[in-house]
């Protein structure tokens, strides 16, 4: 783990600062002497918001080849962009040494040490105040979770580190935990921060994780582990607080206008008005940009048989660039970065996670109807009624469909595939969903752990089986 290490056995040495908070950088702070009041541990804290932004994670090319390339939402039209990684996503040839597994990997674990910091350096600190430390640990646990939920998904069992690594030998020790054991770790720190994270915050502070943050968050790792009671009741209570609402207007959902809105529930901040904190991925709407992250003739299919307010403000077509993603767009400021925020979670999800959940527990309620409909209606398709789906399965069927219009590029679909054990079928007899024939193999539901952090470590870490 070579490059993880470099990671884990550095000191912080700066804080990027995010829109949402106005702090200027910590620049070349001694680790042992910097912490040390709530003003440093916030900037320490808004490093690890800013892991986030990379664009190895939400940043760029990173999750969206594993979570939307990989499905058949989106392909890449160059097969030979950086050195063939990413189209290696869409045709199911990603080995060990791809370099964009290397690279999400490593930022994650960035992203994880930058928590630890934050959790340690507070429950060592007896200055602080106590409801300060807890609210601070409530959004580095958010953070950490939200971390490793991505990672379980995509690797399985990985490393499970809880406290900072300051010892460089000691990151060479790390070896796999098991998938069961992250999810416990993931449960156990949205639950803390649940208890401890406010409802909201004050305009100087937009941006952080909140309760229903974590929530909805929570929600989603029981829905993946079909722990239905769970969470519906998690959903509903974040439905019935009243603090989220659907937007009149699809569009206005990911309007650069109009982030962190009422629809909003966790967003990954981006701003083109400060140097290094713009969205550094590419521009879909230049001549020859994007092409790692396409519209597939399969969902272009879907959005002409389903034709609502969805489409137009999720694709566009340039003519001879061809369909693009819409839904993220924003003219480059002088920093060369774009100023929209990328969407983690959102209330329209909240609504299709209740419906689906309570199909599976009892087919035929009228709630989930309604939550089903409401995100029809707000994008003026027509609404179903039990004669549309009189039984379970079309329910389903209609659940599996109305995610991919209502939450199209936003990381989902790969994961949805895979935890309702429709990956397999759905790709390999789907067309125009990759460039080439996709025929997924059942350890191809893994992506195999870099082989650079196997040799590095002395094999200490199992690669997949399959890779």
């Amino acid at each position: 783990m070579k490059n993880l290490l470099l990671i884990l056995s550095l000191p912080l040495l700066y804080a990027s600062c995010n829109n949402f908070i106005d702090l200027n950088p910590v620049s070349q702070q001694n680790a042992n002497t910097f912490y040390k009041d709530s003003l440093e541990m916030d900037q320490a804290l808004t490093a690890a918001y800013n892991a986030l932004q990379s664009i190895d994670q939400y940043g760029g090319n990173g999750f969206s080849s594993f979570m939307e390339v990989t499905s058949d939402n989106t392909w890449n039209e160059n097969v030979t962009m950086g050195g063939g990684a990413y189209a290696s996503f869409d045709n199911f040839i990603v080995d060990p040494t791809n370099v964009q597994v290397e690279k999400t990997w490593v930022a994650c674990y960035d992203g994880i040490q930058r928590c630890n910091i934050v959790i340690t350096r507070l429950e060592n600190n007896q200055e602080i105040s106590e409801n300060f430390k807890v609210k601070k640990q409530g959004e580095a646990y958010f953070l950490r979770a939200l971390t490793y939920f991505n990672m379980v998904r995509i690797w399985g069992g990985v490393p499970l580190i809880t406290e900072e690594v300051t010892n460089v030998n000691d990151a060479f020790n790390h070896t796999r935990s098991s998938a069961e054991a992250i999810y416990e770790q993931i449960i156990k720190d949205l639950e803390f921060a649940i208890k401890n994270l406010p409802a909201s915050y004050n305009a100087e502070n937009i941006g952080r994780a909140t309760k229903g943050a974590a929530q909805t968050l929570l929600a989603k790792v029981f829905l993946t582990r079909h722990d239905w009671q769970q969470a519906l009741s998690l959903l509903n209570d974040i439905i019935g607080s009243g603090q989220y609402e659907l937007l009149n207007n699809f569009a206005d959902v990911f309007s650069v206008d109009n982030k962190n809105n009422k629809e909003s529930i966790f967003e990954v901040q981006f701003d083109k008005t400060i140097e290094g904190l713009g969205y550094m991925g590419g521009d879909p709407l230049i001549t020859g940009s994007d092409v790692n992250n396409l519209p597939s003739e399969n969902l272009l299919k879907l959005y002409e048989e389903n034709p609502d307010d969805r489409k137009d403000a999720s694709i566009i077509n340039l003519g001879v660039q061809g369909w693009r993603l819409y839904k993220w767009h924003d003219t480059k400021g002088t920093n060369n970065g774009m100023g929209f925020n990328i969407m983690v979670l959102r209330y329209a999800d909240v609504l299709l996670m209740a419906a689906e959940i309570m199909n599976e527990m009892n087919y035929g309620q009228s709630k989930a109807f309604e939550y089903l409909n409401q995100i029809r209606k707000r994008s003026h398709a027509t609404e179903y009624t039990n004669t549309d789906l009189p039984n379970q399965e079309l329910f389903r069927e209609a659940i599996a469909k109305e995610r991919r219009l209502e939450l199209a590029f936003e990381n989902h679909r790969w994961f949805d595939l895979l935890r309702t054990n429709k990956a397999i079928n759905v790709l390999n007899n789907s067309k125009g969903a990759s460039i080439y024939p996709i025929n997924v193999k059942p350890y191809q539901l893994l992506f195999p752990i870099p082989q650079a952090e196997i040799d590095a470590n002395g094999h200490k870490l199992e690669q997949n089986e399959g890779y």
